[in-house]
Order: C-alpha cells, then sequence, then structure tokens
C-alpha cells in the first residue's frame, strides 16, 4: 500500500506533499529532519493522506496536489 500525504509545518504553516510506502516511518523522518527541504520547518503534523493500491496511483495523486488545481482541492478540504 502507498499514500499520499500532506504535512503542515508548526513553524510557518506550509505545507508539503509526498507519497510513501510507510506513513508513519516518513513522518519521523521528516520530524527528525532527515529531508533536506522539510528540516528548517520542523515540526511536522499530518493534515491530509490517502491510501493507493499501487505506486503509479500514489504518484500520480501527488502530482495532481502540486498543481494548481490540487492546491486548490487541498485548500478546501483543509479550510485554508
Amino acid at each position: 500500500m502507498f499514500f499520499v500525504y500532506v504535512i503542515k509545518s508548526k513553524i510557518d504553516g506550509r505545507l508539503y506533499k509526498g507519497f510513501t510506502n510507510n506513513l508513519e516511518r516518513r513522518l519521523k523522518e521528516h520530524n527528525y529532519g532527515k529531508n533536506k527541504t522539510t528540516a528548517p520547518y520542523k515540526p511536522w503534523s499530518l493534515v491530509y493522506n490517502e491510501g493507493f493500491e499501487t505506486r503509479k496511483e500514489a504518484r500520480k495523486r501527488e502530482k495532481y496536489f502540486k498543481s494548481g488545481v490540487g492546491r486548490e482541492f487541498l485548500k478546501n478540504i483543509l479550510n485554508l
């Protein structure tokens, strides 16, 4: 199973979108600073996720969330 996730920085409220096959491990990695893109903005909290059977489906959804339409979708469901 693969997960597309959205995490929010507790520092400045920025969102980060990604996908993984282990959501718990990946969130810990973000909060321990193992990702140089997200390290300066930790701690992070999980605000949204979706599960998919295949990596291909998850990657497609992640790309959608990173598009303008996908950002609007997230803005609406997360009440931002």
